[in-house]
């Protein structure tokens, strides 16, 4: 995959062990041995924000639904991080980065009852 210049917005979810906790944690740091597949861009890319929330529902396909009717979105490699589900992908490219108020107003738009969503800047 060739990166090209601009933001790179990634959707998963934490239901495992430890949470969004263990999540983030093992995000924040670039990995020997990769397991998902933000791993492997996180050898390339660096981290700048984590958007979250605490839904107690899966919300990564709305996520990935609402991330990718962003103005500028593209997908730069089809089924990244959605090979286990019928999104056309889980990963997006943004010449500028998107917006969290356009992004939270979006999905809250898509999902009135969801969870407040906060906001970790590196």
């Amino acid at each position: 995959m060739e990166l090209a210049p601009g933001c790179y917005f990634y959707v998963g979810s934490a239901f495992g062990p430890g949470g969004i906790a263990a999540r983030l944690g093992h995000h924040r740091r670039v990995t020997r041995r990769p397991h998902w597949h933000i791993d492997y861009l996180r050898q390339a890319l660096p981290l700048s924000d984590c958007w979250f929330s605490f839904d107690e529902r899966r919300m990564e396909h709305c996520w990935a639904a609402v991330a990718g009717g962003l103005r500028g979105a593209s997908i730069p490699l089809a089924r990244f991080g959605a090979s286990d589900c019928q999104c056309p992908a889980h990963l997006f490219h943004f010449p500028e980065p998107p917006a969290f108020q356009s992004f939270r107003r979006r999905l809250l738009l898509a999902v009135p009852d969801h969870a407040p969503l906060e906001r970790i800047t590196e």
